[in-house]
């Protein structure tokens, strides 16, 4: 059977089959105190207390679901138990991809409004527009249902059909539109070229996230005229909360040559990993920065943990979220799941950065956004020799060394704008020029040596 591990804040997380049965506990509990039946007795007697005599009527499933979330929730904020709802929506986001129509939508005064359509997917294909109110799905009124049930009504298998009531502005009268879900993927990557930088935005971990780091880079690369034109890569990781663990080695290895990646230690030694690197680097051992904040967290540190203990890459913003345990997500009877933490996990130097998180090598506070002010009180005083009447020409500069000297100008506005917007960002495309500029390039250094293991 598939097994899945996940390393995620507050659960996306992995899974290994299992069937819970009473019987088996029974037999292995059979030897030790008597204590453990008659703490199972207390459980059935509150139970047979609530049915009996709570003020109101009880759900039994919903009071059982939370017997067995509190048990696992006492354990640790991590390990909880999901209803089959739960478990679907769960499996649908390490997935990475369902069978729908391909819009993000978003709740407004009790109406689906659409945010934008997915590029390539039955959504756009068909002409829906961002600012669309969606009011009936197959002629079923989506109005005083939650946006989560919304989403779901037009969700379905790939290759079936799906009629949708559309509001627009502009139009006097509601439209239908009849669209054929397909696979929709969604995008846990995204890339974009900054300065001769490439910036990859990992938002999460999940089944896609390598394939869409690949592809994003390759994507950047050809924007630039090829990978050598790149003087760096970003790795922007605020606010990602992590997701499976696979997907955070692979993402790893994918800048690293050799070299452990991650190691897991559980309850017994026999269940210890180990994962190393193998040879292959993406960036072609250019400088990367990896960005992270308070919100990096799980595999978002495994991943800056490895790049920074083998000096492939500069950390910089602040200190990250601090989680540092794997969970297993269990499924067990009436189609739900219990997500357990099964394991510690330590980057390849052997730091555990569980409550501790990872600190950046350079540490880059993110300003808040500057207020609104009055523009002729913010704009400063830009005349210039140039601007004076009568200005001697400078005859010493050709036409085009004049170009090149505005468009250096015109790069170096664009620069300053970006620390307006993201001051992060434009540090850690500060640190790729300057290392540029010095012809330095940021490789893997010999296995990390190790801090004393427990």
């Amino acid at each position: 059977m598939k097994k899945f591990v996940i390393a995620a804040l507050g659960g996306t997380i992995a899974g290994t089959l299992l069937s819970v049965q009473v019987a088996p506990l029974l037999a292995e509990e059979a030897s030790k105190p008597a204590s453990v039946y008659q703490e199972l007795d207390l459980f059935g007697d509150v139970f047979r207390r609530i049915r009996g005599d709570y003020v109101e009527q009880v759900d039994d499933k919903k009071l059982i679901e939370a017997a067995i979330n509190g048990m696992l929730s006492s354990l640790d904020p991590h390990s909880s138990y999901m209803p089959a709802d739960e478990y679907d929506d769960m499996k649908v986001q390490t997935r990475g991809s369902f069978g729908g129509l391909g819009i993000e939508v978003t709740m407004e005064n009790g109406a689906v409004k659409v945010v934008s359509p997915m590029d390539g997917t039955p959504a756009s294909a068909a002409g829906i527009l961002s600012g669309d109110f969606i009011t009936h799905v197959n002629g079923e009124s989506l109005m005083g249902l939650t946006l989560d049930d919304a989403v779901d009504k037009m969700r379905g298998p790939v290759g079936s059909e799906v009629t949708l009531k559309i509001v627009r502005e502009g139009k006097t009268e509601p439209f239908d539109v009849t669209l054929t879900r397909d696979t929709i993927k969604l995008t846990a990557v995204k890339g974009r070229l900054e300065a001769n930088t490439a910036i990859l935005r990992i938002t999460t971990f999940n089944d896609q996230t390598f394939p869409n780091l690949q592809e994003s880079l390759k994507k950047v690369a050809e924007e630039a005229g090829g990978i050598d034109k790149l003087n760096g890569v970003i790795l922007d990781l605020r606010n990602n909360p992590g997701g499976l663990l696979t997907q955070a080695i692979a993402v790893s290895d994918a800048f690293l040559d050799k070299g452990e990646i991650v190691s897991t230690r559980g309850r017994k030694p026999e269940e210890s990993e180990r994962f190393n690197a193998t040879p292959g680097d993406l960036a072609q051992g250019k400088p990367i920065v990896v960005l992270i904040n308070g919100g990096s967290a799980s595999a978002s540190e495994i991943v800056t943990g490895a790049l920074q203990d083998h000096h492939r890459a500069i950390v910089v913003g602040t200190k990250s979220f601090g989680k540092g345990s794997v969970q297993t997500v269990i499924p067990v009877q009436n189609d739900g799941a219990m997500r357990l933490t099964t394991s510690r996990y330590y980057t390849p130097s052997g730091r555990s950065i569980q409550a501790l998180g990872i600190a950046p090598d350079i540490v880059v506070p993110q300003p808040p956004a500057a207020p609104e002010t009055d523009k002729a009180e913010d704009t400063p005083d830009t005349r210039s020799e140039a601007d004076l009447r009568g200005v001697l020409s400078n005859d010493s500069m050709t036409e085009d060394e004049k170009k090149q000297a505005e468009d250096e100008r015109a790069k170096a506005e664009e620069a300053a704008k970006l620390r307006l917007e993201d001051f992060q960002l434009a540090y850690g495309i500060d640190i790729i020029k300057g290392l540029a500029v010095a012809g330095q390039t940021l490789v893997p250094v010999d296995e990390p040596k190790a801090a004393a293991k427990p």
